[in-house]
């Protein structure tokens, strides 16, 4: 029976150029969060250790000159070509992000127009009725745009979406708080088309949970470590440990049910792309998923990384690393058609997502 299914027919991303890597952090003086600063020599231990604790040997920040919006009209740039389309026949953009624009020097996000806004001004597209919004929803934000985008193009609602996610995370990190070094920037983009299939191809599920009640204050904004540098900024603020363990104990089961809803089981996949926050925690949900299935062994290659080289840049992760896979700059790893790609994500509210994808 044909069926109109969302597709991603052009991916792109945009990685900064600069490099940082853990060793930059040596002369950092390090702060605990009652505003006590670490013992002498406790900073190189940590930075040491750093890589042992999460996989990330460096990351990328983007230029003074640069901010989010920039970074998002890069990927888009690239994932229209890819998808070699004419802008003004998308009906959506939809960018994912948590603190809109902010500029060198400053705390304060620019959130005035969208940053969907501002990439669709850029992209000169004069179609006014290419609805252009933001999402914010944490770091799970991507995904959850692309599901909002396949509800309108399965409605029959629209034919073309450009879904971004892009975050400078390094502008509003404390630079005194050791969780600092997770975090980067970046961009990635997708172009979704509804397409009539007779089989089942593109995305076929998804699911989604967000648990406030319990969980909302394990991500947020608080002020500086450093209590007397007189800084009244507020920067992002992690429970690293409850994050860690809410994510092993959720988002495997959230994988589980979107495979059900799809008609699937573990065994059928081919890619899991999981929000690139920290590789310890991956591995750790990546095993308790096939623990669930009774499996103790996992496929080599199943799960992509970038972490280790691309920090942690939020919304960017999923998309930035679908991009590489498809422009095979990824060693490794490749989409056939045919192939189960699952994507997932986790971050703050506390929320969860996972999606089901054939590989046209």
């Amino acid at each position: 029976m044909v069926q109109v299914r969302s597709v991603i027919t052009g991916t792109g991303s945009c990685i900064p150029s600069r490099k940082v890597p853990n060793e930059a952090f040596l002369g950092q003086a390090f702060y605990e969060g009652e505003g006590r600063p670490y013992p002498a020599g406790e900073t190189a231990r940590m930075v040491g250790k750093f890589r042992e604790i999460t996989e990330i040997a460096e990351r990328r920040y983007v230029s003074e000159d640069q901010v989010a919006s920039d970074l998002a009209l890069e990927a888009a740039q690239k994932a229209l070509a890819s998808a070699a389309i004419d802008p003004e026949t998308l009906d959506y953009i939809i960018v994912a992000h948590n603190f809109g624009d902010v500029t060198a020097g400053s705390r304060q996000p620019d959130l005035v127009p969208t940053l969907a806004a501002r990439v669709k001004a850029r992209l000169g597209i004069a179609n006014p009725f290419c609805v252009a919004y933001d999402l914010p929803f944490g770091c799970p934000g991507w995904v959850q745009a692309v599901i909002q985008a396949d509800y309108f193009l399965r409605s029959g609602d629209a034919k073309r979406a450009l879904v971004i996610g892009a975050e400078t995370l390094s502008r509003v990190s404390d630079p005194v708080d050791r969780d600092s070094l997770i975090y980067a920037d970046g961009a990635g983009a997708v172009v979704l088309e509804a397409q009539a299939h007779d089989g089942t191809v593109g995305i076929l599920s998804h699911a989604t949970r967000s648990d406030a009640l319990d969980h909302a204050g394990l991500l947020k904004m608080g002020p500086s470590f450093n209590l007397e540098g007189g800084d009244r900024q507020l920067y992002i603020k992690m429970q690293g440990r409850k994050l860690y363990e809410y994510a092993i104990a959720t988002v495997p089961g959230l994988v589980r049910l979107s495979l059900e809803r799809a008609g699937l089981s573990l065994e059928h996949v081919d890619k899991v792309l999981i929000h690139q926050a920290n590789g310890k925690m991956d591995e750790a949900i990546l095993k308790r998923l096939f623990r669930l299935y009774g499996r103790a062994e996992m496929p080599a290659g199943i799960m992509p990384m970038t972490v280790s080289w691309l920090g942690n840049s939020s919304v960017a992760t999923v998309p930035t690393l679908l991009d590489l896979i498809v422009r095979g700059q990824l060693e490794g790893h490749t989409l056939a058609s045919g192939n189960i790609v699952v994507f997932a994500s986790v971050g703050a509210g506390m929320s969860i997502n996972a999606m089901v994808y054939r590989w046209p």
